[in-house]
């Protein structure tokens, strides 16, 4: 008789216990909207259920007994979200929030990582806007340290093979040179408004000039043009593919704006639409695409695989870039601040490995 009061008080306990099946994405940062889908979140249908991440409670957007929509508070650091019903609460469920490492920053684009693991971001200000620090180079301990100053509204940033950092303004149409001591130099002009830059494996330097053209400039610098698209309200945002084939998004005011990507050729194909405000993009090892958007109603960083097919990878508003590093990290970047997050090189979160 008292082993079948145990079985039963325990089959009870179970039934009261929510049950989290799925967290959609598991990655996000403060701000960001989580989906939390399961059963026995509502206690008896009435009581709104408490969500956690760790000891901080989330405000919720949705809720019902068996989904719900959770806002990652301020203070969230990873680990295991839990729902509460009133009378119970679930196991905790893993789940990865990225860092804040940096704030005060105006990044327009993805961020630059050279090869020690150090990450420069710009403070870009207004269109004419002079600031007194141009570039900040954030170290691999998270000091934050002035790298560059008197580069009118910096955008886009790029390392080339000899670890000199290339930094485009869309204030006067320069492309600079920074050589590791801070030393700049202007490596070429008249790029228009000059956004996106990146190398290709040749090191070619290619340019996005937000007014409908894409530059090439060879090493011995002569400049040439490349392909021609859409003009952008606000910048082309370029990466290349692990086939050689450069990459590129350009912001308008559609909520179905394009990815285009153009052959070595200079052929220019869309890879794909459907992104609101599409920013800065990064590859992953397993040729996955993750761009900075939003679609359906959510933002942050969408992974494309080379199909086509898109999914939300990392939910946070505001976010306009990022870069991978050799760490198991990813490095965000919002219209403010610069976050770390666990990823594995393959550009997954390490607690799906």
């Amino acid at each position: 008789m008292a082993r079948y009061m145990a079985r039963l008080f325990h089959r009870r306990s179970m039934n009261d216990k929510p049950q989290i099946e799925r967290v959609f994405p598991r990655s996000a940062i403060a701000g960001g909207e989580l989906q939390v889908r399961g059963s026995g979140f509502c206690d008896n249908g009435l009581l709104r259920p408490q969500v956690c991440f760790g000891g901080v409670e989330a405000s919720l957007v949705i809720s019902s007994d068996r989904y719900v929509v959770a806002r990652v508070p301020d203070g969230a650091v990873s680990g295991g979200l839990t729902v509460r019903n009133g009378k119970a609460v679930s196991d905790p469920f893993p789940v990865e929030i990225g860092v804040a490492i940096a704030d005060n920053m105006h990044p327009v684009g993805s961020p630059a990582l050279d090869h020690e693991g150090n990450i420069y971001v710009t403070f870009s200000g207004t269109r004419g806007q002079k600031v007194p620090v141009s570039v900040y180079r954030v170290d691999t301990n998270y000091n934050v340290k002035p790298f560059l100053s008197d580069i009118m509204n910096p955008t886009g940033l790029a390392f080339d093979r000899n670890h000199y950092l290339y930094i485009s303004s869309r204030f006067d149409g320069s492309i600079y040179r920074a050589a590791p001591n801070g030393t700049v130099s202007v490596y070429a002009e008249g790029m228009g408004v000059a956004t996106g830059i990146a190398f290709d494996a040749d090191e070619f330097l290619y340019v996005g000039d937000r007014s409908g053209t894409i530059f090439k400039i060879s090493p011995d610098r002569q400049i040439f043009v490349f392909a021609t698209l859409e003009p952008s309200i606000a910048a082309y945002h370029l990466v290349f593919g692990p086939e050689g084939y450069l990459y590129v998004t350009g912001p308008t005011t559609s909520s179905h704006d394009c990815i285009y990507r153009i052959s070595p050729a200079g052929e220019v194909e869309k890879f794909y639409r459907g992104l609101g405000r599409p920013q800065g993009m990064a590859f992953d090892y397993d040729g996955n695409l993750y761009v900075a958007a939003s679609r359906l109603g959510r933002k942050g960083i969408f992974r494309i695989s080379p199909r086509g097919e898109a999914e939300l990878a990392i939910s946070g508003a505001g976010l306009v870039g990022l870069a991978f590093s050799r760490a198991p990290a990813t490095i965000l970047v919002s219209t403010q601040a610069v976050y770390h997050l666990t990823w594995d090189v393959r550009g997954k979160p390490l607690l799906d490995c």
